[in-house]
């Protein structure tokens, strides 16, 4: 079935899930630490990824500054790993909030299977730390897409996340180089779905709100937040999740990005 193309101007993307892997990467980051612990202390590596899931998600939700976590959008895992660097107060909080947090994520992780080991939870939570800094796996067709439209469109980034993990993972992944403007909403203390992050962007490029289309993996933010500033949205689904009828609906939704080019047309 073919679809009549948006005409646009501009195309601004989401990062994580919609250009790089983040959850996966975060799995194989603890799997790879997890290997450790079954070499000292014969722990299950798919166990200890499942109660690091769970302990730290209780952590982060039970400590001070989850309500500007989920304004900037900074994830659990994301906290095990950032530096969190920048002058922002909150940033600094953040900061120095996160070494206690690491090491009981992963005190709590072990003691779920039974282990009491301070000393190895330090090192596991290093481990983790140093590398998922490090890896940074870009979907197949992503850097192809972007070749493509940059020729015919202005391209932006827009993400949610603290600067410093965003910049890793751009740095790491090399898509920096495709967009004319990055907007990182910890740079600004506020982000997706509010209006305010989108029209940074625009403003980046210098285009109407009815000139871009907004390309994501969340309803929520990318989806209902682009829809509210305006833009044309696209909805990324790879992983096959049904919405309900409280979310929003996206002008399309894609599998994943390799029939997005298909989608577009240079406006007149």
């Amino acid at each position: 079935m073919t679809h009549p193309a948006l005409k646009i101007r501009a195309v601004i993307f989401d990062l994580d899930e919609t250009l790089i892997e983040e959850e996966a990467s975060n799995d194989a980051s603890a799997l790879a630490a997890a290997e450790i612990a079954l070499a000292r202390r014969g722990v299950n590596r798919t166990a200890l990824l499942a109660a690091l899931r769970k302990r730290s998600g209780e952590l982060f939700v039970a400590g001070p500054m989850i309500d500007y976590c989920r304004y900037i959008g900074v994830s659990p895992r994301e906290a095990l790993w950032g530096s969190f660097t920048g002058d922002d107060p909150a940033l600094s909080q953040l900061r120095d909030w996160m070494p206690a947090y690491r090491l009981r994520s992963w005190m709590g992780a072990l003691d779920e299977l039974g282990i009491d080991d301070p000393a190895l939870a330090a090192e596991l939570a290093e481990f983790f730390a140093l590398d998922r800094s490090r890896r940074h796996v870009v979907f197949p067709e992503s850097v192809q897409v972007l070749h493509h439209l940059k020729k015919l469109f202005r391209l932006a980034l827009l993400t949610n996340g603290a600067p410093d993990i965003q910049e890793n993972k751009l740095g790491g992944s090399n898509l920096a180089g495709f967009f004319e403007t990055i907007v990182i909403s910890g740079h600004h203390g506020f982000g997706k779905p509010d209006p305010r992050i989108f029209q940074l962007a625009l403003a980046g490029l210098n285009v109407a709100p009815h000139d871009a289309v907004m390309i994501g993996d969340s309803l929520n933010r990318d989806v209902a937040g682009a829809r509210n500033a305006g833009l044309r949205t696209i909805w990324i689904n790879r992983y096959d999740r049904i919405p309900t009828d409280s979310h929003p609906i996206p002008d399309f939704q894609l599998t994943d990005l390799r029939d997005l080019p298909a989608l577009l047309t240079p406006a007149d």
